[in-house]
């Protein structure tokens, strides 16, 4: 007697998505200058622990590219948050928070890593396709964000600059919630209910 398992890759999609959209809405688009415990909560809990979750799931169904993305992306939101937390935790033992060029490298790498998955998603929908475009050019900006700090360039003009990545990552978290509520709705009601 077999068990059907439920498709984990909602839960991914919504961990990433919704984590992705609070953060850009709330920091990146500017209605604060800080990130809040709020959104490292929501970082360290659904942003990385329900992609892990949903990535350890995903490799019971014998998914590597559902394993790699989601546990990479669960460990991207835990590693970030611990960026911001350790400094202020271990000020005492010398730890000092990533200069900017540092975080330009570490979104470099994250732009790099999601637009060499982007290719895992040519034989997919054209959905998960626009998620990951989306988050590898979302990775680049914040990356040319943190290496323009060192320009000569105005507070105001690298404010409109951090406004305009909050709108792009907002679009590619709504991408990816879509994406998992065209799945869910997709299973619930046995036919395309939102097209992908």
């Amino acid at each position: 007697m077999s068990e059907k398992s439920a498709n984990p890759t909602p839960l991914g999609l919504l961990g990433f998505g919704m984590t992705t959209v609070l953060l850009n809405f709330v920091h990146n688009f500017g209605l604060t200058s800080t990130v809040d415990s709020m959104i490292l909560a929501m970082g360290l809990a659904y942003g990385g622990l329900a992609q892990v979750m949903a990535g350890i799931m995903e490799y019971k169904k014998g998914n590597t590219f559902g394993t790699v993305a989601f546990t990479s992306y669960g460990l991207f939101w835990w590693s970030f948050v611990a960026l911001l937390l350790l400094p202020k935790q271990y000020f005492f033992f010398g730890v000092e928070g990533p200069s900017d060029l540092a975080l330009a490298a570490y979104f470099f790498m994250w732009g790099l890593f999601t637009f060499l998955m982007f290719f895992g998603t040519l034989k997919t929908n054209r959905a998960l396709q626009f998620v990951f475009m989306s988050l590898a050019i979302l990775f680049f900006l914040l990356a040319a964000r943190s290496s323009l700090l060192y320009t000569s360039l105005t507070s105001t003009d690298l404010g409109l600059f951090t406004r305009i990545i909050g709108v792009e990552g907002i679009i590619c978290g709504l991408s990816a919630v879509y994406l998992a509520l065209a799945e869910v709705l997709t299973e619930i009601y046995e036919k395309t209910v939102l097209p992908v």
